[in-house]
């Protein structure tokens, strides 16, 4: 079964700040270890709000809203995705995977 995990956007993250290098070795470490595992199906970080859209469809009409966006509690600043055997083994996987954020 699959499973995302999401990291939801800080400011520092909305203002175009880098992760740390210390961040960037621990999420390198467990995506090492999940693809050796052969567990991890894809991740990855996404851009600030600033420089996305947002696309909505309401009453047959579709409307296309430019970044950034105010409500950072909302935004996602990346994810994982894994293939597992259980919701235990999600949960767990969560865990680790929040941990080092």
């Amino acid at each position: 079964m699959r499973f995302m995990m999401l990291v939801k956007a800080n400011k520092d993250y909305e203002a175009g700040a880098p992760p740390s290098p210390e961040l960037m070795a621990a999420v390198a470490k467990l995506a090492d270890e999940a693809s050796a595992r052969g567990v991890m199906v894809s991740a990855g970080g996404l851009l600030p709000s600033s420089q996305g859209v947002r696309i909505r469809v309401a009453r047959g009409k579709t409307s296309v809203v430019d970044g950034p966006f105010a409500e950072t509690k909302e935004l996602v600043g990346g994810y994982a995705i894994f293939d597992l055997n259980s919701r235990e083994e999600a949960i767990e996987s969560g865990r680790r995977f929040m941990q080092i954020h």
